[in-house]
This record gives structure tokens, sequence and C-alpha cells, in this order.
């Protein structure tokens, strides 16, 4: 359980990509273990109520979900990626961080280490498509993002209800 609060990041749309009012979350060093980080990250989120996991890595192109929010977990390893599009923000992750995408927000692997394993989950419910800023996708990908449900965890922290930098930005 990390006690640290995490950085937000706001993100805004671009035009492309919707991005969403709800910031980024990330926890640097949430969860760093002398053994199996990625089944460390896994449990973590698993006994939050998060599923849908995954063990892999970040995709190379710009993308983004609509129908959900997701969770990202450096197991292993390092990247560089961006968020919000091709004029975003970029962050260095590490293993031991988490970052919580809210639906709608871009990303992209920009540079990753050899050994980088990335733990994804979603909320129950939630199962995400994949959009990658076409022309097309719009306002069908706003429509969906406006009706994602706040997750009822958080994956991180365990509490009960969205993280309280969601829950405070909605109200």
């Amino acid at each position: 359980m990390t006690d640290t609060a995490p950085d937000r990041l706001h993100l805004e749309d671009d035009g492309t990509f919707p991005n969403n009012g709800l910031p980024v979350l990330l926890w640097r060093s949430a969860i760093l273990t002398n053994g199996d980080t990625a089944s460390a990250i896994e449990d973590r989120f698993h006994a939050n109520g998060w599923g849908g996991s995954w063990r892999n890595g970040i995709f190379t192109y710009h993308h983004y979900h609509s129908t959900a929010a997701e969770v990202l977990g450096i197991a292993r390893g390092s990247v560089t990626i961006q968020l919000g599009g091709p004029s975003g923000e970029t962050l260095d992750l590490a293993a031991g961080d988490i970052a919580l995408l809210p639906a709608g927000t871009a990303h992209k692997n920009l540079g990753q280490s050899d050994d980088l394993l990335v733990i994804g989950a979603y909320p129950p419910g939630q199962r995400p498509d994949m959009l990658r800023g076409e022309p097309d996708e719009r306002p069908e990908a706003d429509q969906n993002i406006a009706t994602v449900p706040l997750p009822a965890t958080d994956p991180v922290t365990g509490d009960d209800g969205p993280p309280p930098e969601w829950r405070r930005a909605r109200s």
C-alpha cells in the first residue's frame, strides 16, 4: 500500500485525441519488491477489483480507449511515454511506477529498455476499445468517454470509490 499522493497531469483535448477532464495519476515507486514485481502489481490490481490484466509493453503509436480507464504498472525496465497526443506530455517511467489513465487518454511508447514489462488492468465491467485518433472516431468516442463510470475502487490504494483526485474533478 502506498501512502504517497499521486502526481496529477491534466491533458487537454487536442482536436484529435479527446483526453479527459480527469487527471492522469502517477505514483512513483508505488510497488517495489525484491522478488516478482510483476506478480506483486497484478496481485495489487486484482485485490483492488481491477481485472482483465495483461503482461506486455505499450504500443509505439498514439492510441486511446474510449470505453475504459486503464492502469499501467511498470514491473521491470523503463519506458518513455507520451500522453495526450503528439503535442502532449512526455514522461519517463521505471519499475515500480504506476500510471492511471482515465478513458480517452492518448498514450504512446517513445522508447523503452530491452527488459520492459508492463502490467495493465481495467475496472470491473469496463472493456477497452482501441482508437488511434482517426477523424471518424469522434463524436462517438466523446459520447463513450462521457458515459464511462468512475471505478468502484482505487487500483493502487484499494480505497473504496474512485481516486479522490477523480472525485474532486467530477464534482
